[in-house]
């Protein structure tokens, strides 16, 4: 059997298992694709269930100490560790709809070890965890952003 002969073969068993629309074979069934909407999100979206923490849960505060203090001991030799959190407040929650990995983002007044309070930036991201299991959380402390993972001046931890 040759090449031709072996395509023709396959494009009648292709077009046998197709749906088609006036004679037309098509692959994709268009009329399923709707725009994304809070009351019906897409089929992407379902398997998120949109429930975070809030931007006072003591796991994601407790988190952003320890790894702030960690960071900076063994990066960079130094003693600065965060004491504690006020003025907390959500600044956006999915900010870029529902088609996307649901992330809540917050503010807070950070109370670090050398006596001043500094703005610190977080996300609290479904999925976000370990290889995408569980919650993460990512954030960035206003000044002391020395690896310039979230420049500039933090405006990459913002949404």
């Amino acid at each position: 059997m040759g090449l031709a002969a072996l395509a023709a073969l396959a494009a009648s068993a292709l077009a046998a298992c197709s749906p088609s629309v006036a004679g037309i074979p098509y692959a994709v069934d268009r009329s399923v694709i709707v725009e994304a909407s809070p009351a019906d999100p897409s089929p992407i979206e379902r398997h998120y269930s949109g429930a975070l923490p809030s931007c006072g849960d003591p796991w994601a505060l407790s988190r952003i100490m320890l790894f702030f203090a960690e960071k900076e001991q063994h990066f960079w030799a130094s003693p600065l560790a965060i004491q504690g959190f006020s003025d907390l407040r959500e600044v956006a929650y999915r900010p870029w709809g529902y088609g996307k990995i649901p992330r809540r983002y917050c503010q807070a007044v950070a109370h670090v070890n050398d006596g001043r309070p500094r703005t610190v930036y977080y996300s609290i991201i479904e999925n976000g965890g370990f290889a995408g299991f569980g919650t993460g959380v990512e954030w960035c402390v206003k000044g002391l952003d020395r690896d310039w993972t979230y420049a500039p001046d933090c405006r990459m931890a913002r949404p």
